[in-house]
């Protein structure tokens, strides 16, 4: 409890910001020099920490029970993307939504195997910071958050609401803390393990890491925000 209302605090001060913060060099990044200590912070949390436990789980972990833990984490999300699907209007990306957790969940055994990709059911991630962006909320100022990376506050105060969303939250669980950590915890290191040699081959061919990543993670948002979609409004004019 005291951690999610460091983070309400963390969104809420990230929303004021985002009211009042401009940025002369377009790259709307005001506290840049906050966040690339934040940013060297949660490298050396990476370096130490998460990589090394994602090179152990590689090592140590079959190649087929990480799919298994994969599937079963992508699983557990679908509720939260079906609501957003709801709430962006998306009725057939809901039904796709709902299609891959209703056979997963059950052919699947519990999410543990993807019979919904065999079904032509494709997969996709939405969250209430996309949702938000759809109704037309901009991003605010660019943050690089302890322990969370690139969060400006749209899509912090996103995740805040997500939490809601999500039925495990009202799972009353003795150790519902730990779960939801843990929880946390392998989504990141699954996610790092999946994606060691570009993270490295990205950190490699970088002038600048920090202002890779900051348009990378810009890009990544945007088309997950546009479903994909061409984005027309910045089409070069003919």
């Amino acid at each position: 409890m005291r951690g999610l209302k460091s983070f309400l605090l963390i969104a809420g001060l990230g929303l004021l910001l985002a009211g009042c913060a401009t940025d002369p060099t377009g790259a709307n990044d005001p506290y840049e020099q906050t966040n690339r200590a934040v940013f060297d912070f949660d490298q050396k949390l990476d370096k130490f920490v998460i990589g090394p436990s994602a090179e152990a789980y590689v090592a140590v972990v079959p190649s087929p029970a990480r799919q298994g833990v994969h599937n079963f984490l992508l699983n557990l999300d679908l509720p939260v993307t079906f609501a957003n699907d709801i709430l962006q209007g998306e009725v057939d990306r809901a039904e796709d939504t709902l299609g891959r957790f209703t056979i997963n969940s059950t052919l699947g055994i519990g999410g543990l195997l993807d019979p919904a990709t065999d079904f032509n059911i494709p997969y996709h991630k939405e969250d209430f910071g996309q949702t938000l962006a759809t109704w037309g909320v901009g991003e605010g100022p660019y943050l690089v958050l302890p322990f969370l990376g690139p969060d400006p506050p749209r899509d912090a105060a996103g995740q805040v609401v997500d939490i809601f969303l999500d039925p495990t939250t009202y799972i009353k669980l003795r150790e519902h803390f730990w779960w939801s950590a843990g929880r946390r915890y392998l989504v990141i290191v699954d996610t790092k393990s999946r994606n060691l040699d570009t993270l490295q081959n990205i950190e490699r061919g970088s002038v600048d890491y920090y202002a890779s990543v900051r348009s990378l993670y810009r890009q990544l948002r945007n088309n997950e925000i546009r479903n994909g979609r061409p984005d027309v409004q910045n089409l070069p004019d003919l």
